[in-house]
């Protein structure tokens, strides 16, 4: 006995048995059975992973925090853009984060939640 048992009633069961010879109840492969379910959990092909821990963002919280105050990188750190933040703030007095920032805030206010989600890499609120 190779540790099968049957799903039915428990009982002990030969791995070349076809049925429990207890109740008669059929007895599946459980290794077939395994790699089935194992099989069935994998995603089809071209299907979007979803995972849990992606972090829920406003696109309208990122877009007025890019227009307000995009040149200190505010939006960045919202989206979670750590670099991206430290380099707007290194480079703050210069002006041109702000420009980007301005730029930022308004695309993101005019995309979809869709396609606001996929580029920053977030789940939208």
């Amino acid at each position: 006995m190779a540790g099968n048992f049957c799903s039915h009633c428990g009982n002990a069961v030969s791995p070349m048995a076809a049925a429990c010879p207890q109740c008669g109840h059929p007895v599946a492969d459980q290794q077939a059975t395994q790699q089935a379910t194992q099989q069935a959990a994998q995603p089809a092909v071209g299907q979007p992973l979803a995972n849990p821990y992606t972090p829920v963002k406003s696109r309208v919280t990122a877009g007025v925090l890019g227009i307000l105050v995009g040149g200190l990188g505010i939006h960045k750190f919202y989206l979670g853009k750590v670099g991206l933040g430290v380099v707007y703030l290194l480079l703050v007095w210069t002006y041109v984060p702000a420009i980007i920032g301005l730029v930022e805030g308004i695309i993101y206010l005019t995309q979809s939640d869709q396609d606001f989600a996929k580029k920053q890499g977030v789940r939208v609120a």
